[in-house]
């Protein structure tokens, strides 16, 4: 177990989501940038690594997983209202489930995430989902914040987002390591559920963060330089 995996994952979310204090939420052409980057980095490990090694464990049932990561992102996003994306909306309605609900769905979903990191391989993920979650991070504090939470329960929420990554990378690493039960028999179907989870998250990104689905010259420029990154981290393996 690495401790700078720890640290750079934390770091991404609570400097992400500390930033609220300092900059206007209305300012998102640089988070766009930024979850285009992370999107495209995202999808392109989630191809090059994450899918060829979930198949590596010979489990026919990896795909219906996959699709149950899928899936489950979907439920996920009812309750985080799309902040994950970076999303900074205020919802139209109260509800019960605010900001619980949001609070809840947001740290699976960054658990899951951290998932991944225990293979030995991936520290460019490491990277990729740090970044993802500097403006997930950021745009959970703005809907905090115009929702008028107070400034400590905020910073509260925001370390607790910031812990739920190190926290997955942890778990993983004992089940990884036969340091918990049996559970490692099913780490395949186990990262089937995060595979699925990452192309939710990196799909989504890539076309929800432009308006009418089209690619700016900033955003092109962002994404190829996100999937160059990741098949240069390929081909260097390779």
């Amino acid at each position: 177990m690495q401790a700078w995996k720890i640290i750079v994952l934390f770091l991404g979310a609570f400097m992400g989501g500390m930033s609220i204090f300092f900059f206007k939420g209305d300012n998102t052409k640089t988070l766009k940038l930024i979850l285009s980057f992370s999107g495209a980095f995202l999808f392109g490990i989630t191809v090059l690594h994450l899918i060829p090694d979930a198949y590596h464990f010979n489990d026919n049932y990896v795909g219906v997983f996959i699709l149950a990561g899928f899936l489950f992102q979907i439920v996920l996003e009812q309750f985080s209202e799309g902040i994950e994306h970076g999303h900074m909306h205020k919802p139209e309605h109260e509800h019960i489930a605010f900001p619980l609900g949001i609070l809840i769905s947001l740290c699976i979903h960054a658990f899951l995430e951290g998932m991944p990191l225990a293979e030995g391989h991936q520290d460019q993920l490491v990277y990729g989902i740090a970044l993802h979650h500097i403006p997930a991070a950021f745009a959970l504090g703005t809907v905090l914040l115009a929702n008028r939470q107070n400034k400590s329960k905020i910073i509260v929420f925001i370390v607790l987002f910031a812990i739920m990554a190190p926290a997955g990378y942890f778990f993983s690493y004992k089940l990884s390591t036969n340091g918990i039960g049996n559970l490692q028999h099913y780490y395949g179907r186990i990262m089937g559920v995060v595979i699925g989870i990452f192309l939710h998250i990196s799909t989504t990104i890539l076309f929800e963060s432009s308006s009418d689905h089209k690619f700016t010259i900033r955003k092109m420029i962002a994404v190829l330089l996100g999937v160059g990154l990741a098949l240069a981290g390929f081909f260097n393996e390779v």
